[in-house]
């Protein structure tokens, strides 16, 4: 597939700033440039090297837009595979706009979002995979999601993928001979080399297919849901553990009355933290309708703190307050007993999920409360969000969570759902080839399952495509990539 159109679009973040580039691709995309631009040195743009930069002005007939530098890719040496031009100017809305309105006047043609990246793939510059690959690697804020997408888009998971592709291409291509000397019964594929080839593809698939939980929580972030009852401390830890003044913080119990959601890097991992209403009995309609929306977030959440006020716990003798402020504050052992039973309910309706146990305010507690705490609830861990103790131990503790041995191992993972559709899809067939080598299916049977999973491998890297599917991946795109 050719383009015959060239295209035109702003590579560098809309609006204003110091400067900006302006990227144009096709077979055109000089012979349009050149007219335009104005050597200092009075070069012919036309007739200069590729890979080479040069200072001078854009002309609209006789008024200077502004002085430029113009990256010159001849032939097939860019990113998109086909000659290409990049502008860049100062960075005024103003000039950005004129540039562009004045190449789209000379034969461009806007591009579409993702464009640039199509044309890359379409002219064999990189596979379905990597070209995906850059979308992420524009969109991570985080070492470990930079991480896995450098190691996609430079072909690490498309490679592997291949390899596997080509060595069942090359089997599969020995039954289909068999097949055409059915007659005169020969074995072309060695079933042994054929059944270890199988074992092997089966355990790299299966590989590929359980680090998609561990990639798709480092792409989008793990969600870590703040829980317990009102005026615990919740706000003030999510304000500690950010360092900046993130959620409204008083006294008064049920304050915070929706979710409030921020993200943190944690060694090179994003996590999303979000901030609870409290767990209480209230008559307050809104009050309740935060408290629905609190258990709705602990299903969605990977992680989930609880978080409970120490010295309310442990206090040490009744208030000399009113009957309802007295069942408020219960005394010496009843509330703890009832922290103990409120840590027992989230286990019990979210067994899976992993619940780390905080005691808060340990700033007024002595050894011994310590000691009566730790006995009590094993595994807790203690804080002061206010004071800022042990929130970086916390922190540490986050990343345990957290399977990172594969990240660092810099082994392949999947992060793309639409990969791992495909893989689980691959998986399924493969399996039917074990099944078939087991139980002597003849090589006709055999061949349709080998073409399916054949196809399946082809899905992720591009050698099965249609414009549907290439028009859904690319639409994610940012335009000017």
């Amino acid at each position: 597939m050719t383009h015959l159109d060239t295209i035109v679009a702003l590579a560098s973040p809309a609006g204003a700033g110091a400067i900006a580039v302006i990227r144009v691709s096709g077979p055109e995309a000089i012979a349009i440039c050149a007219p335009l631009f104005r050597s200092i040195h009075g070069k012919d743009l036309a007739k200069q090297k590729t890979h080479t930069i040069h200072l001078g002005h854009i002309m609209d007939g006789d008024r200077v837009i502004d002085e430029v530098l113009v990256s010159l890719f001849k032939g097939t040496n860019s990113y998109t595979g086909e000659p290409t031009v990049e502008i860049s100017c100062h960075g005024s809305s103003y000039i950005q706009q004129e540039i562009i309105q004045l190449l789209l006047r000379s034969d461009c043609r806007a591009a579409k979002a993702g464009e640039f990246t199509l044309r890359s793939f379409i002219n064999g510059k990189m596979d379905l995979s990597q070209a995906e690959a850059v979308a992420d690697l524009i969109a991570s804020d985080n070492a470990a999601s930079h991480q896995i997408a450098m190691q996609q888009m430079r072909g690490g998971f498309s490679s592997e993928i291949a390899k596997l592709r080509e060595e069942l291409l090359n089997f599969a291509s020995l039954i289909e001979l068999e097949l055409d000397f059915a007659e005169e019964d020969v074995e072309f594929a060695d079933r042994t080399q054929f059944q270890e080839l199988v074992s092997r593809i089966t355990k790299v698939l299966k590989r590929l297919i359980d680090s998609f939980a561990t990639g798709n929580v480092i792409k989008n972030g793990i969600p870590v849901a703040i829980v317990g009852e009102p005026n615990v401390g919740k706000s003030t830890l999510l304000n500690a553990l950010l360092n900046e003044e993130r959620a409204i913080v008083s006294d008064i119990a049920g304050t915070t009355r929706d979710t409030i959601e921020d993200e943190l890097t944690i060694g090179g991992l994003g996590f999303r933290f979000i901030d609870t209403a409290g767990i209480r009995e209230t008559v307050d309609v809104i009050e309740g309708l935060g408290i629905k929306k609190t258990f709705e977030k602990i299903g969605q959440a990977q992680v989930v703190m609880y978080l409970f006020d120490s010295p309310s716990a442990l206090r040490t003798s009744p208030p000399k307050e009113s009957p309802s402020a007295l069942r408020a504050s219960p005394p010496k052992g009843e509330k703890l007993l009832n922290v103990i039973v409120e840590i027992e309910k989230i286990k019990n309706q979210f067994p899976l999920k992993p619940l780390v146990i905080i005691a808060n305010k340990v700033d007024q507690l002595d050894e011994s409360q310590i000691a009566q705490l730790k006995t009590a609830i094993p595994d807790l861990h203690l804080l002061s969000a206010k004071k800022n103790i042990g929130v970086d131990a916390l922190k540490a503790k986050m990343l345990d969570f957290v399977n990172t041995g594969a990240l660092r191992n810099d082994e392949t993972i999947v992060t793309n759902s639409r990969h791992y559709d495909a893989l689980l899809k691959a998986l399924e067939e493969i399996e039917k080839v074990q099944y078939g080598i087991n139980t002597d299916l003849p090589s006709d049977l055999m061949a349709i399952d080998i073409k399916q999973a054949l196809y399946h491998f082809g899905e992720i890297t591009g050698q099965v495509t249609n414009d549907e599917l290439l028009g859904n991946i690319f639409a994610n795109f940012c335009i000017g990539k």
